[in-house]
């Protein structure tokens, strides 16, 4: 398939059925659970309702032939607002994990799981980072170890930064089994809810994205059913071999895979940018001083032109790499990580330029731009810093080992 700029009458229709709910129903909401700190389970409700959150939305959008669909969604929910559409949306990255690896016996039985139903919608959680271990993945110290006796993994460890962590129903840890391989030593297990020895530790206060959940959870001597290792043992048991023998392995493309989720983060940081930008715009067209509306002041008019060639930008980067994902293409140059970086620094880059249009206002909490600049600066931290970002594209470049 052809890379077009041009959305498909079915991207555009969900595109919008997104962005009305998060006109009517997030932003309405959103300063309340930032202030509350809370997962706000009424709007995940609002949205299991009329399927926004729901296992269906994710295998379509999935399997949608340009690979834009996944992407303007989460572009739309941030729109509306970071945390409660992180809250919304968090569990498609445990989900993704699964998917991506899984076997079908696996997918059938937990991906329900992890969505609940409408009645009762649950949450999914990826627990991958730890306290000694962020970017850095090959220093998860997280152990799991086989009983063959008793056909059941051991684990032990704690994870930290995790979304959803402790409240959610369906848990996917990454650990190591054989810590002399580093990250291809390492696997990914389902944790089931009400497992003994699995609980949650501190949930952090955060700067910003205040309304979704994030904490460690610490696994004291988990024991799970041998066949909750995501692929199964068989298929990790052959990996490692290939490991140890120096041929090429399926965790090395665990972690080209890893590249290719961030064009997601960067739809994220996209809404965010987009919607400090609007708003910003229409102060300025609106808000007077001298005698002028501001934004016919060429320091403001500047502003609002670069904020949204930087946004355009994103876009166009980020759609580029989730078609290439979507169509395995090669990120010959990083085009992940170009994509992520760009979009990430650019909502930083927005949102500090919105409030200074708004002046005193945008530094306020009774605006919306000062909760979009808390929210804007996690995406240049979570799924690989910007400097990260820029390690692996200088890699990727350069042909060498950037340290």
């Amino acid at each position: 398939m052809t890379f077009s700029l041009e959305l498909s009458d079915d991207v555009i229709e969900v595109r919008n059925w997104v962005h009305d709910f998060a006109e009517k129903v997030v932003r309405p909401a959103a300063a309340e659970w930032d202030e509350r700190e809370e997962t706000p389970w009424p709007i995940i409700q609002e949205a299991a309702k009329i399927g926004l959150y729901s296992v269906e939305l994710f295998a379509t959008q999935a399997a949608e032939p340009s690979g834009l669909g996944m992407l303007t969604v989460f572009e739309e929910m941030f729109w509306g607002d970071a945390g409660i559409g992180l809250s919304i949306l968090g569990t498609g990255l445990a989900a993704a994990s699964l998917a991506a690896t899984g076997t079908p016996e696996q997918l059938g039985e937990w991906l329900p799981q992890m969505f609940g139903t409408v009645a009762e919608p649950l949450l999914a959680s990826f627990c991958a980072s730890e306290p000694g271990a962020g970017s850095d993945v090959s220093a998860i110290i997280t152990r799991a170890r086989y009983d063959e006796a008793n056909d059941e993994w051991i684990i032990n460890g704690t994870k930290t930064w995790a979304t959803n962590g402790g409240i959610a129903n369906v848990h996917i840890v990454v650990a190591s089994v054989h810590p002399e391989l580093g990250s291809r030593g390492q696997a990914t297990f389902i944790i089931p809810p009400g497992t003994k020895g699995f609980s949650q530790g501190q949930k952090f206060k955060k700067h910003g994205i205040r309304a979704s959940h994030t904490a460690e959870v610490v696994l004291d001597d988990v024991r799970i059913p041998g066949r909750l290792i995501i692929g199964g043992r068989e298929k990790f048991e052959e990996r490692i071999a290939k490991a140890r023998a120096g041929k090429s392995s399926a965790g090395q493309a665990a972690m080209k895979t890893f590249e290719r989720t961030r064009p997601t983060v960067g739809a994220m940081a996209l809404g965010v940018a987009r919607a400090a930008y609007e708003y910003a715009l229409e102060y300025a067209q609106q808000r007077e001083q001298f005698g002028r509306k501001i934004g016919d002041f060429q320091a403001v008019g500047f502003k609002l032109a670069d904020m949204k060639t930087r946004i355009d930008t994103s876009r166009l980067l980020v759609w580029r790499a989730g078609w290439m994902a979507h169509n395995d293409k090669p990120f010959t140059n990083a085009e992940g990580s170009m994509a992520k970086l760009v979009a990430s620094e650019t909502a930083v880059y927005v949102t500090d330029e919105a409030i200074q249009i708004l002046g005193g206002n945008g530094y306020t909490r009774d605006y919306p731009v000062e909760r979009m600049h808390r929210d804007a600066k996690i995406f240049t931290i979570f799924e690989g810093t910007s400097e990260i970002q820029r390690l692996v594209m200088a890699r990727a470049i350069t042909g060498l080992p950037l340290k």
